[in-house]
């Protein structure tokens, strides 16, 4: 499985053509979907274009996206910065009147238990996030409901191809002995290409997509989400003839 990362919590001061509003994350959603893109992760921004969970922000984007890609996924992400607060990041995820298919929850996180049991509670799907390099991997496996998620996300945050290939082999070393769940395996930044083709070699599922990464395999500075899926499905296919 693909999945497309549309916008993170990047700003336009990073990306001119990042997308930020409903209408600009539909037209994204729907060119990347066109391009191969199997899954949709995307981050609600407010009018300052800041990350949010408030729910008519939320249902605002996911309603604009899935008229525009009815048929495919779509989800958002949980992370503390949206509100540090966990217990008022739980009681957003309470409030949604629009439910995700999915939502990630960084276990390296205060208050993603409490977030995470928001969502097992709403019946939204769980991608549990877990970071390299952090201790995140022991606690998820001592959740007692870590066998309910959708997946796992193994997110490598080293951005050093070599360094984050190997922190990449170590941290599916440490969740593959107990892991019932599916894992999707991406990096960022310069490591994201090297990782996505560690995650195709291994079958593993994977994202690409402006939260990521913005530039292309061969350095050439990205504009859009599609040419970064257009990119990947080329990888997939050399290496695989499908996915």
């Amino acid at each position: 499985m693909l999945q497309v990362c549309l916008n993170g919590a990047r700003s336009r001061a990073e990306h001119v053509h990042l997308p930020l509003t409903p209408q600009e994350l539909a037209r994204a959603a729907r060119a990347a979907v066109a391009a191969g893109a199997q899954e949709i992760h995307l981050h609600p921004k407010n009018d300052d274009g800041e990350d949010t969970l408030e729910p008519t922000l939320v249902a605002a984007a996911l309603t604009a996206v899935r008229a525009a890609v009815p048929d495919v996924p779509v989800g958002v992400t949980t992370g503390a910065w949206t509100m540090p607060d966990p217990e008022a990041r739980a009681a957003q995820v309470r409030a949604w009147t629009v439910l995700l298919d999915h939502a990630s929850v960084n276990w390296h996180e205060e208050g993603a238990i409490e977030v995470a049991t928001a969502l097992l509670e709403r019946g939204v799907g769980i991608e549990a996030g877990i970071y390299s390099g952090t201790s995140a991997a022991r606690s998820f496996r001592e959740w007692p409901r870590a066998h309910q998620v959708l997946r796992v996300l193994a997110e490598i945050t080293e951005t050093s191809p070599q360094t984050a290939l190997r922190a990449a082999a170590d941290l599916l070393d440490d969740l593959r002995p107990t892991l019932t769940a599916p894992i999707l395996l991406h990096g960022e930044d310069e490591a994201a290409w090297p990782i996505l083709r560690q995650a195709v070699t291994q079958r593993l599922d994977t994202r690409i997509g402006l939260e990521d990464v913005l530039h292309l395999p061969d350095g050439t500075p990205v504009e859009t989400n599609a040419d970064l899926v257009h990119a990947a499905q080329e990888i997939i296919h050399q290496a695989h003839g499908e996915f």
